[in-house]
Formats: C-alpha cells, sequence, structure tokens
C-alpha cells in the first residue's frame, strides 16, 4: 500500500501549498477519488469549497470543468446536445461539460430537480445517453458538488436518489484564528498567490485504483459494517435508513484509508472514521429530528459510540 500513501502524501502536499488547514476534507476527497466515488461538500459561501476542488484538480493534472448550477440551467446544458449539422448533413454530439475528469457542480441545490438528475447516470454509469446514444465519460472521473446550507430561497432539495450517489459528504467548517492569520499572509499579495502544478497523472491514478482490490477485509469488518449500518434502522429520528449501496460505500472508504495509512488490511478505526461522512447523509430523518443541528451526524456517531467492536486482536484483520 506504499504506493496509495505516497500518492496520497504527494497530493495533500501540494493541495495544502493553496488550502490552509483542511487536511480531512483533502483526505476524504482524495478517497472518494480513488474509490471511484463522488463528493458533496456542504458549507456557507467563502470557507474554500470551490478553491480546494480546483487545487485537488490541478494536483492530480486532471482536466476540470465548473458548472455553475442556476433555476435556468437545462439537462443538456450539463451533458451536451445533437445538432445538425447543415454542411456535412449529419446529426453531431456536442459534449457538455460534464466530460470532464473533475466536475465541479457548484450550488447544485439551486437547479431543479429536473437538472439535478442529469447528472444520476454520470455519476452511476460514467456515461451519458443523448438521443438513444451512449457516450462514455473519460476515467477517472468525479463529480464535486457543493451547497450552500443557510439559504432557503431559491434552492431546491437533493433528493434522496442523488444524495445517495454522493459517497462522501463533507463539511469544510470555518478556519480557526490561525488558519485565518494563515489565509491573509498567503493571499496577501495576488501576484504571490499559489499556483499549483499536477504532482501525478490519470494513469498512476488508475494504478493506485487498482491496488484497492487488494485491501483485506475480514468476516467481523463485514459485519461490523452491517452492524453499524441495521442500527439506523429504526434508530430514534430516522424515518429511513441506510442501504445496502451506503454498506458499499463505507466498506469501499475504509479500505481506501487504510491503504493510506500503509496497511493492506482494514481495521475497525478506519471504519469508524469513514462512518460519518459516508452514511449521515444517507439518512431519511422525521420532521421533528432534522430541525435539531447536525442530526444526522450525531445519530451516526451515537450508533459508533454505542457499537462493540467484535474483536481487539489485531491477527483477526489480516488476511490468514
Amino acid at each position: 500500500m506504499e504506493k496509495i500513501n505516497l500518492l496520497y502524501e504527494k497530493v495533500r502536499n501540494n493541495v495544502s501549498k493553496a488550502v490552509v488547514g483542511k487536511d480531512n476534507v483533502i483526505r476524504f476527497l482524495f478517497a472518494a477519488l480513488l474509490c471511484g466515488g463522488h463528493a458533496l461538500i456542504c458549507d456557507v459561501p467563502g470557507t474554500g469549497k470551490t478553491l480546494i476542488t480546483k487545487s485537488l484538480a490541478s494536483s492530480l493534472g486532471l482536466s476540470f470543468r465548473r458548472i455553475q448550477f442556476t433555476p435556468d440551467l437545462l439537462p443538456s446544458d450539463i451533458t451536451g446536445i445533437k445538432y445538425f449539422n447543415m454542411k456535412t448533413s449529419e446529426f453531431e454530439f456536442i459534449a457538455g461539460p460534464v466530460f470532464a475528469n473533475v466536475v465541479l457542480a457548484d450550488e447544485i441545490n439551486r437547479a431543479t430537480p429536473k437538472t439535478q438528475a442529469g447528472l444520476l447516470e454520470c455519476m452511476a454509469e460514467y456515461q451519458v445517453t443523448t438521443e438513444g446514444e451512449t457516450h462514455p465519460l473519460d476515467l477517472p472521473f468525479m463529480v464535486i458538488a457543493t451547497q450552500n446550507p443557510v439559504e432557503s430561497a431559491g434552492v431546491y432539495e437533493l433528493p434522496e436518489a442523488q444524495l445517495d450517489r454522493f459517497l462522501v459528504n463533507l463539511r469544510m467548517n470555518l478556519p480557526t484564528h490561525t488558519e485565518s492569520v494563515g489565509i491573509l499572509k498567503r493571499y496577501d499579495k495576488k501576484s504571490e498567490a499559489p499556483r499549483l502544478e499536477a504532482v501525478t497523472n490519470a494513469e498512476e491514478i488508475k494504478e493506485a485504483q487498482a491496488e484497492l482490490d487488494s485491501v483485506y477485509a475480514a468476516e467481523d469488518i463485514y459485519s461490523y459494517i452491517v452492524n453499524i449500518c441495521e442500527s439506523t434502522h429504526g434508530a430514534d429520528g430516522v424515518e429511513l435508513g441506510v442501504s445496502p449501496r451506503g454498506a458499499l460505500a463505507l466498506l469501499s472508504v475504509s479500505k481506501c484509508l487504510a491503504a493510506m495509512n500503509r496497511r493492506d488490511y482494514v481495521l475497525p478505526d478506519d471504519v469508524k472514521e469513514a462512518a460519518v461522512v459516508t452514511l449521515a447523509h444517507r439518512l431519511l430523518l422525521t420532521a421533528s429530528a432534522a430541525l435539531k443541528k447536525n442530526a444526522a451526524e450525531e445519530i451516526i456517531k451515537d450508533i459508533i459510540d454505542k457499537m462493540p467492536v467484535p474483536t481487539e486482536n489485531l491477527q483477526n484483520y489480516r488476511l490468514k
């Protein structure tokens, strides 16, 4: 797992040249990329959601496109259109901005549900179907969507099916005093602002993605993950718990965290670290529970605290 760890350290160090103090967000964005998943970053404006996405894409050496979601945005504005070329007398496909390795869906909740649904096939199948023709997307492919949680006017709630397609849901959080001072120092002079160069490429990322399959998860880890997910069903304040897709997401991210820690086997600590960001956004809460701040996150944390760890014998988690 040395290759994955070294790749992560290269990317983290490079992104940190532009982004101050968000190592945990970088960690899970990198994990989502290697797992072939997508990330939702939900926080107030000005916390660096766009900056961290652009910095990650620059560090990876991948193509990057930004889509500004607005109420009048159409699905074809994302996926592309087919038009009749008068010169050739043939229909031709013009690819939309989703045809990039890293796609920033900025303020995704400003678009109508129909437009949001235009991303579903892209995120799930890595392809676009237009007028009966299927066009594969370039791999690796990752959607990073941002959402402002404080606005209620002119926005649309993401449907559960859309939320379930995001592997992780992250929060930037406001910087500490020390981090804020560091931001001012780093960006005081625009001419000296960091300009990032790529530290890896698509082929190296694909090799790291393939290496994840060799990370071992013991039977106890499978049971531990399933017990956590099953505990969300019937929990106080939960109307609909985590689906099997959520359990697979938790396993996938846990394996990536293990590899990033130079291990070829998963520990319960990896599962605990990944649980909140992979499961909380998949819970459908009751109306009363949804009124509480960070209710879904607190429910997952409570389940983790009460869930007995299967064993403390390290040998039980390694491949026999």
